[in-house]
């Protein structure tokens, strides 16, 4: 599937041009852009063949899961440089590409605009996102840098997520080597865009990938697993396997080896911050997904609870 809008799809096939289709009954799930899908003569969709990934978001506004991109192998992270490039929002989207089992990539746009001294700060930052976390730097309006990227996407269906504003129209169309996205502008005293994509769209590229193109995101939602943010913040991880409880919640245990860290100055206190508010959002949508886990917590919850009554006032309980 190329295009969705609404309640209509754009499916290409194999010989001709996409054609449109209309849901009919139901279809679980639910075909995103990416998906391969079986349709009709009418033509209507009535299959969703199994993805090999799913890239997932929180819905704005909402607990609920948001299905951005089907079949994704590469999550490009595009940043524009007229702006503050935001480490939180960086680490939270490459959570997501890691719930879909993608490969991160941060793309640096608009590097005509700024002086060299802004992308440079820029790749620091990513840095510090993940130590190993590739940033390709470029102008799609210059032209420059775009072959880079291409270089690095090959083959493979690639996801673009950032904010509105950030240069993603303009970089797919120097990506496809086609005016095939609405360019906008930004405003001028916070380099904020308006919406010129509308709806998740699918390219084909020269060499041999694919494109998905996706509206502007202003509120990263963690729906991942804990998984996700472990490999987001593998250091933090490994130091937290050295705890000397399973269950430590790096508070105020003894033999904690991540505040240990944090006390000797090996692990940034701010990291440590970020890890926790994304782990804690992952173990969130966890539960909501799952109420028999919800039920679960509460219960274990319900007894924590109880017993801090019982040390506190003895077996009788509070007087009433």
């Amino acid at each position: 599937m190329v295009r969705h809008d609404g309640a209509g799809l754009l499916v290409a096939v194999d010989d001709g041009p996409p054609v449109r289709a209309m849901f009919g009954g139901a279809v679980e799930p639910a075909p995103v852009v990416g998906d391969w899908i079986v349709i009709d003569r009418f033509p209507n969709p009535v299959a969703t063949l199994e993805r090999d990934s799913l890239l997932r978001r929180r819905a704005a506004g909402s607990d609920a899961e948001q299905p951005l991109v089907a079949n994704v192998d590469l999550v490009l992270i595009v940043c524009g440089l007229d702006r503050p490039v935001r480490l939180g929002r960086i680490q939270r989207t490459m959570t997501l590409a890691n719930d879909a089992h993608a490969e991160s990539l941060v793309v640096l746009t608009k590097a005509d605009l700024v002086g060299p001294e802004v992308p440079a700060a820029a790749e620091v930052t990513v840095a510090e996102a993940h130590p190993d976390l590739r940033v390709v730097t470029l102008s799609a309006r210059g032209g420059w840098g775009i072959d880079d990227l291409l270089d690095h996407v090959g083959r493979r269906t690639v996801a673009l997520i950032g904010e509105s504003g950030a240069g993603k129209s303009t970089l797919v169309n120097a990506l496809v080597a086609e005016h095939v996205a609405l360019e906008g502008v930004v405003r001028d005293g916070d380099s904020k865009g308006r919406h010129t994509t509308t709806s998740r769209q699918l390219h084909r590229l020269d060499t041999g990938g694919v494109l998905v193109d996706t509206p502007g995101i202003r509120e990263v939602g963690i729906f991942a697993d804990a998984d996700a943010v472990a490999e987001t913040f593998p250091d933090v991880e490994a130091l937290a396997a050295s705890c000397r409880f399973r269950d430590c919640a790096h508070d105020t245990e003894p033999g904690c080896a991540v505040l240990a860290a944090v006390q000797e100055g090996s692990l940034a206190e701010d990291r440590l911050r970020r890890w926790k508010a994304l782990d804690a959002e992952a173990e969130s949508s966890r539960l909501r997904s799952d109420p028999a886990a919800a039920r679960s917590e509460a219960r274990r919850m319900g007894r924590i609870g109880r017993e801090a009554v019982r040390q506190k006032y003895g077996r009788r309980g509070p007087a009433r």
